[in-house]
């Protein structure tokens, strides 16, 4: 009589233990269903920089050839672009000054302002353009250059479009990005420094 008791007791318990891994496993494949993607995100309407810069204005000259400074501030090694442009202007009949590498702004305004020239031209593809090029229209304004009529500034570069507000309160009278022809902005100087006349 012992025995059969003992039996029974253990068939009980088999089934129960047998159970709750169906249960886990029917959680698990509730939890692997897949869920519905996310909204795309809103694409970010492109700022037209000619809106921005739209007000620049013309510097008058006293005879002689347009003189242009391209200029390279701070670290940034890269100066293709920079003796692309140089080259362009003097093909066009500008008179060119080409700083090189690794100027500080201190450097690069001293040299404008020695040079008498007409446009500054900055190229800036270290992403530090926020400090480098209101350092450099700092140091011309303490030298009694007046930005924007005696002297225009032109940044050409990697500038993302959120920064054109604030390079233009700085005083830029030009943003050139990656993409712009050589020609848009030989066509740009030669509308914006005409000689008295």
């Amino acid at each position: 009589m012992a025995k059969k008791k003992i039996v029974k007791k253990a068939k009980a318990k088999m089934p129960a233990a047998k159970k709750p891994a169906k249960k886990v496993a029917k959680k698990a494949v509730k939890k692997a269903a897949p869920k519905k993607a996310p909204a795309a995100p809103k694409k970010k309407e492109k700022i037209d920089v000619r809106q921005i810069f739209a007000n620049t204005p013309k510097i008058q000259k006293e005879g002689g050839q347009i003189r242009v400074l391209v200029g390279k501030a701070g670290l940034d090694g890269h100066d293709r672009g920079a003796k692309i442009i140089a080259r362009a202007c003097r093909d066009a009949g500008f008179e060119v000054v080409y700083t090189g590498l690794h100027q500080t702004p201190d450097m690069i305004a001293n040299t404008a302002i020695q040079e008498d020239v007409d446009v500054l031209g900055l190229s800036i593809l270290s992403g530090a353009h926020n400090y480098l090029v209101p350092a450099i229209i700092k140091q011309l304004e303490s030298q009694n250059v007046k930005v924007g009529k005696d002297m225009l500034i032109l940044v050409g570069g990697i500038i993302p479009d959120s920064d054109f507000a604030t390079l233009r309160k700085a005083g830029v009278s030009m943003v050139f990005t990656p993409g712009a022809s050589v020609d848009s902005i030989v066509e740009y100087i030669r509308e914006h420094v005409q000689p008295k006349g």
